[in-house]
């Protein structure tokens, strides 16, 4: 409890500083994230599969803000402990106030551990990732065609707690706030990276899965340092824990 309410404290006043320094540019987007949340046990095995997917999309619909895959492997130590490792592809595209000069790739590697428990109804987690991220810089021809120049190393430490709390039913509701914090060589102007706050109703579909509808908003520092933008998102998701092959629950 107290590493999160450390890591709280560390989100509220970066967003504050974000906020206050003079010379910083705010943008304002209405975003669209569309996604599937898959961890699937492996038989009766302590192994599983995590398949993730997320079509983020910018004026809510309309355009591409970016394309996620994330597939992984879980390894559940314990009930409550879940260790995961995986690679992600991202390509992000020009959108919003203050868009990327030019659209790029990146391969994300993250490690991560999660750690879960219940207060009578109410059930908790505390997620711990790292991520090894290389985003692709590129040039344009004057044909229009892009090439990616090389590859910049960042690495980047990002802390969620979330709560789950019973309504009534299959009805629920879900909170959520994540900060990301950039670290290394390459980083100079934004350490503090992002943060994400959430809510959400959710609702409890058959065979382990669920849909969440609810809304996030994103703070997040550009690479420069100069501009926050202040992304405003509908978020839809489904999550499954399906199990991969015969299991006893």
């Amino acid at each position: 409890m107290r590493i999160s309410l450390f890591f709280c404290t560390l989100a509220i006043f970066h967003i504050a500083n974000a906020q206050s320094i003079s010379g910083r540019i705010h943008g304002n987007n209405a975003n669209g994230w569309w996604n599937y949340f898959g961890d699937h046990p492996i038989g009766e095995t302590k192994w599983g599969l995590h398949l993730e997917g997320q079509w983020r999309r910018s004026n809510v619909l309309t355009n591409w803000q970016q394309l996620l895959v994330r597939p992984a492997v879980n390894y559940s130590l314990h009930p409550n402990i879940m260790f995961t490792a995986g690679y992600g592809y991202i390509a992000t595209s020009r959108y919003g106030e203050f868009p990327v000069g030019v659209p790029f790739p990146e391969h994300r590697f993250f490690q991560q551990m999660q750690v879960t428990n219940k207060i009578g109804r109410v059930s908790m987690a505390h997620r711990y990732r790292l991520e090894q991220r290389e985003l692709g810089e590129l040039s344009v021809a004057p044909n229009g065609d892009r090439t990616v120049t090389r590859w910049r190393h960042e690495n980047r430490f990002r802390y969620m707690y979330r709560v789950m709390i019973p309504i009534k039913g299959r009805i629920g509701l879900a909170l959520y706030d994540e900060i990301f914090v950039n670290f290394g060589k390459n980083v100079a102007n934004n350490v503090f990276d992002q943060n994400r706050a959430y809510a959400a109703i959710t609702y409890a579909l058959p065979k382990k899965s669920r849909l969440e509808i609810g809304f996030m908003e994103q703070t997040l520092q550009q690479r420069s340092g100069r501009v926050i933008e202040n992304n405003h998102t509908l978020m839809v998701s489904i999550f499954s824990t399906l199990a991969i092959g015969n299991r006893k629950d």
